[in-house]
């Protein structure tokens, strides 16, 4: 088991000492072990199952029937793009094309270097700004694939600044 397993597995206990060992609180638990690992890895899934005197299958199913829950690791930075109706009609899909050409990604992933995950949500509500994409809890409006690379570029000259002022992590 490699250290990374282990440490999700003494986080995931952590938080089942909070909860009973009830069916009912399987939805809190994953909330709360996504809420502090970001995802929820297999190892944590396991934990749960065992805790709760379930099957893992039965953790893997509510895990992946909500879309809240992830079970990849997020990127540092954060990218949705609206599929609404609004965006759909404005090009919505052509955006994330844009953005999967852009990052070599699909959708539900992170880049190998965790810097950027890539997801899609129904309606974001800003949809007079279509096609929308939310940038790190930030809106973005009017999203073509032109502006795809501009967002990109100004995160690269970002890190260029700070790697510069040694700040970039």
């Amino acid at each position: 088991m490699t250290e990374e397993q282990t440490n999700v597995e003494q986080q995931t206990k952590q938080i089942l000492k909070r909860f009973g060992s009830g069916k009912k609180n399987l939805i809190p638990i994953l909330q709360r072990v996504q809420g502090k690992l970001g995802y929820l890895p297999r190892e944590a899934m396991l934990e749960i199952a065992e805790f709760l005197d379930i099957p893992a299958v039965d953790v893997y199913s509510v895990v992946t029937f909500y879309n809240q829950f992830r079970l990849n690791p997020p990127g540092k930075h954060s990218i949705r793009v609206c599929l609404g109706t609004a965006c759909h009609m404005k090009g919505g899909y052509i955006t994330l094309d844009a953005w999967k050409r852009r990052l070599d990604i699909d959708s539900g992933q992170a880049t190998p270097d965790r810097e950027f995950d890539l997801d899609t949500v129904a309606c974001i509500g800003c949809c007079v700004m279509a096609p929308v994409t939310v940038v790190d809890d930030k809106p973005e409006g009017k999203v073509e694939p032109t502006r795809v690379d501009g967002i990109l570029l100004a995160f690269e000259q970002e890190r260029e600044r700070k790697s510069k002022e040694g700040q970039w992590k």
